[in-house]
C-alpha cells in the first residue's frame, strides 16, 4: 500500500457521511440510496476503508457468510484520489484478507470495470443461463 494510504477493516472508522454521499450521489448502481439502507449494508457486510491519514478516501464491502460465498459491492476510491493504483490495492487486499479465503465463489456485478476485476481472476460466469435474479426497482 501507498504509505500515505492504508486500508482498514475496522468498522468504527468508516465516515458513513463520505460513503452515503459517494454512493447516493455519484455511483451509478444505488443513485439516491437512503443513508439508513447504507448504514444496514455496512452493519450486515464485512467492510474495507482506504484512507488517507484519518480522512476516508475510498470504501468496498463483501456480503458474504465466510464460509461459501461472497459478493463483492460498492467498490469505489474519491476521484481525487485516483490514478494512483488504490483501487487495485483495495481489491488485492480483500482477496487475500483472511476470513474470506477458501470461499467457493466471489462474485459481483460491474458496468466499466471489468479490467480491474480480470487482474484478480474474475471473470464472466460459465452458465449465465444457471444464473438468476430478481431485480427489485426501489425508489429511492
Amino acid at each position: 500500500m501507498n504509505e500515505e494510504y492504508t486500508i482498514s477493516t475496522d468498522k468504527a472508522k468508516l465516515d458513513l457521511v463520505v460513503i452515503h454521499r459517494f454512493l447516493s450521489q455519484e455511483a451509478y448502481w444505488c443513485q439516491n440510496i437512503p443513508l439508513e439502507i447504507v448504514q444496514r449494508s455496512i452493519e450486515n457486510s464485512a467492510c474495507f476503508g482506504v484512507y488517507q491519514g484519518n480522512q476516508q478516501v475510498g470504501f468496498a464491502r463483501v456480503i458474504t457468510d465466510f464460509a461459501t460465498f461472497g459478493y463483492l459491492a460498492d467498490v469505489f476510491i474519491l476521484p481525487e484520489h485516483r490514478g494512483k493504483g488504490l483501487s487495485k490495492q483495495l481489491v488485492s487486499f480483500i482477496m487475500n484478507y483472511p476470513p474470506l479465503q477458501g470461499l467457493r465463489r466471489i462474485m459481483l456485478v460491474t458496468q466499466d470495470a471489468h479490467r480491474l476485476y480480470a487482474r484478480f481472476g474474475f471473470k464472466p460466469i460459465d452458465n449465465p443461463e444457471n444464473t438468476m435474479n430478481i431485480k427489485a426497482f426501489t425508489a429511492y
